[in-house]
């Protein structure tokens, strides 16, 4: 469980080719901001909805701000900063101690142990999962917002409306489904696709 993975002599060295720039970097961070502050300001809404800046500040701020907590919902976003520079400092540290490029699964790994290791790179993978769905889910409701609703109408006079309770929604959400098969195509194509979609949207 404690077995931890040598450094290799070279610790630059690495199979991946390395694509992404200052700039798609700094966007990638932004949205990992985003997606805390948003969880701060509302747990109760979709996990990591913050994924998308539209759905993480322009939306939920307004409503959140409107119908819940005031003026003090600035409070949320500066605890989400705080929060978001220890993060950052944790990090920073872990790169000057294990200099091999990573994340917290190869830190993990490397300074505690294989197990923990193990937990932390599904704990990632259910992160980005989660963070997926809330987005596809956001992107369904703008454009079923913007036809006036539309698509709910369609689906529910086709499907029917499934059973009302809080962990599913009323109806299945055709749009985002199609949103995440369009997600796992552009990270079929490489992380450069990826990472160039993503800054157009972050822009």
């Amino acid at each position: 469980m404690n077995r931890t993975k040598p450094l290799p002599v070279d610790a630059m060295e690495t199979p991946l080719k390395r694509c992404l720039n200052t700039f798609d970097i700094t966007l990638l961070g932004k949205l990992q901001v985003e997606m805390l502050g948003s969880i701060l300001v509302k747990k109760k809404l979709y996990a990591g909805i913050g994924h998308m800046v539209g759905a993480g500040i322009y939306v939920l701020t307004g409503t959140v701000a409107k119908d819940i907590a005031g003026p003090g919902v600035i409070v949320s976003f500066v605890l989400a900063g705080v929060v978001s520079m220890l993060a950052a400092i944790c990090y920073a540290e872990f790169g000057t101690r294990v200099p091999k490029a990573g994340s917290a699964y190869v830190y993990t790994y490397i300074s505690i142990g294989e197990f923990w290791a193990f937990i932390i790179g599904w704990n990632i993978l259910l992160e980005h999962m989660l963070g997926a769905a809330s987005v596809a889910r956001a992107w369904s409701g703008y454009v079923d917002s913007l036809l006036g609703g539309w698509i709910e109408n369609t689906t529910l006079s086709v499907v029917g409306e499934l059973h009302d309770n809080q962990l599913f929604a009323h109806y299945p959400d055709i749009l985002a489904f199609l949103v995440c098969l369009f997600y796992a195509l552009a990270l079929a194509v490489g992380v450069k696709a990826t990472a160039l979609i993503n800054s157009i949207l972050t822009v």
